[in-house]
């Protein structure tokens, strides 16, 4: 329920990131994937692409996934990106984050 009432959300195409801060929680990742994105095999292969991404994103940069709790969503356009497109789509939606967060003083 703090996700939702508290939150920071952000959408940069077809992914959309709710965030709560929880300092010394360490990072929490969890995926929304509906059904309008396809049958169960299309949400998996997706929900898997996007937990590497992240995971990829955090081991080469320090700092770019927050500590807290992120939820991702994803449209049904997220299936059609290529992996460039999509590792582009969440670097977009972590800067739009770090943008929020702190005013424009992205860390």
């Amino acid at each position: 329920m703090a996700l939702r009432t508290q939150g920071i959300r952000v959408r940069r195409g077809p992914l959309a990131l709710t965030f709560l801060d929880e300092e010394g929680s360490g990072t929490r990742v969890a995926y929304a994937i509906t059904k309008r994105v396809g049958g169960a095999v299309e949400r998996n292969r997706l929900r898997r692409r996007l937990r590497a991404l992240f995971a990829e994103l955090a081991a080469a940069a320090p700092g770019t996934v927050p500590d807290g709790v992120l939820l991702v969503s994803a449209g049904p356009e997220a299936c059609d990106r290529n992996p460039e497109e999509l590792r582009n789509d969440v670097k977009r939606l972590l800067a739009a984050l770090d943008t929020r967060r702190f005013g424009g003083e992205a860390t």
